[in-house]
């Protein structure tokens, strides 16, 4: 063998392989800065359509957010389907650590900061001529702008939860900073430490039960993790021999971040605003909260004979591989993937055979967990066939379990 040839066969061994796999949304992922630039791309439109005397249709575009999450969305789901691409074990690690993918992410935060500035002007603004307007946004036209916001800021929860959960400092402190605008900074503690502890069982404010409404799960989570989120942390403080009135309590350091961006906005642009400020709070983090409302509604672990509960698994989470809102939600609805493994980026999460999936993507059910009846027809049906027929194996809501189980003819003693 000459040593040219030995030379190219120690080559090929020793070099390192690259590998060939390409992800076909690699560049799809840019639409996920969509939402916070909506506005900047929502303005020179309006300006448009009032030169061209289309005023009324101008004013739709105020409303813009939930017009993209309850309608545009679902329908281009509906259009585009599922995804049911999973990148292959071995490009796992190099896709992990391309970095397009994580400065995607940090994009997002000043484009949503922005947004909500430019906001708090407009709604605020007397003078709006430049835009083809006489004076300043109508009242209706106020909330429709304070509700986009709010529902780019419940994007931006997605944001900082795929942040919150990363390893990297710096990531964790933009999660928090993100999460300033919907005053919802426990999200970061209560959920990293709360809810992936206790998923899918009773004790999770986070989980929805069978039979509860989402207009019931509402209150109970908003309060119950605001509960939750102070008390893990201050059951972390007091093993550092701390109490929980300090800076170093992630709780009241996340609030004081909200605060401080809220003064600073109304001591800007006036007192009027603070109205607009706190409806897209609640908007924001209400839209938070629909998603998880459906992402384990009616999914129980069961306890094991220890007392302890079971560990997580694929079936304990809702799923759903829509293509369209994987893109905006960076991949969150292939949620069982994420609660095996918290850390692993967005990129990276793929889609479980065997987990239970949804019948179409989370902006499509949000809207059907808005109607009662309509989410106990297409989803009762569904926790029930997972459980192949056992209603008792379900997280039952309490108040209706007794009407539950009676409904599928068993009695409590069974």
């Amino acid at each position: 063998m000459s040593t040219q040839t030995e030379t190219a066969n120690a080559e090929s061994v020793t070099a390192p392989a690259v590998p060939v796999w390409r992800d076909s949304k690699r560049y799809m992922w840019l639409w996920g800065l969509f939402a916070p630039s909506a506005l900047a791309i929502a303005l020179p439109l309006i300006w448009t359509l009032n030169s061209i005397g289309w005023s009324p249709v101008a004013h739709v575009l105020w409303w813009l957010g939930p017009v993209l999450v309850y309608i545009l969305i679902p329908i281009a789901d509906l259009f585009f389907g599922p995804d049911g691409a999973n990148p292959p074990d071995e490009v796992m690690e190099y896709l992990e650590n391309d970095k397009f993918y994580r400065y995607l992410t940090y994009a997002f935060v000043p484009l949503q900061y922005a947004t909500l500035v430019a906001a708090c002007y407009l709604i605020t603004a007397n003078d709006l001529s430049w835009l083809g307007l006489d004076g300043g946004l109508s009242v209706v036209d106020k909330i429709g702008l304070a509700i986009t916001v709010g529902c780019i800021g419940g994007v931006g929860i997605n944001t900082a939860h795929e942040l919150g959960h990363k390893k990297v400092d710096m990531e964790r402190w933009i999660s928090r900073i993100t999460l300033a605008q919907t005053f919802y900074g426990h999200f970061y503690v209560e959920h990293n430490r709360g809810h992936h502890v206790r998923v899918a069982t009773p004790e999770d404010p986070a989980s929805s039960r069978f039979g509860e409404t989402f207009w019931a799960f509402w209150p109970r989570t908003v309060s119950g993790s605001f509960t939750s989120g102070w008390n893990v942390e201050k059951t972390r403080l007091q093993r550092l021999g701390k109490g929980p009135w300090t800076i170093k309590n992630e709780v009241l350091s996340a609030w004081l971040m909200s605060v401080v961006l809220f003064g600073a906005l109304v001591a800007i642009f006036g007192i009027e605003l603070l109205p607009y400020l706190l409806l897209q709070a609640l908007i924001g983090f209400s839209l938070l909260e629909a998603v998880n409302y459906l992402e384990h509604y009616g999914l129980c672990r069961q306890k094991l004979a220890s007392g302890r509960y079971e560990r997580p698994a694929p079936e304990h989470s809702w799923n759903s591989d829509h293509i369209v809102t994987n893109i905006f939600l960076y991949h969150l609805q292939r949620h069982s993937d994420h609660h095996a493994y918290p850390t692993r980026r967005y990129q990276t999460l793929r889609s479980w055979d065997g987990a239970p999936n949804l019948p179409s993507g989370y902006a499509s059910m949000i809207l059907i967990a808005y109607f009662p009846p309509i989410w106990r027809k297409v989803m009762d049906p569904r926790v029930l066939a997972h459980y192949d027929g056992d209603i008792t194996k379900a997280n039952i809501d309490p108040k209706k379990r007794a009407k539950v189980l009676a409904r599928y003819g068993v009695t409590e003693s069974a």
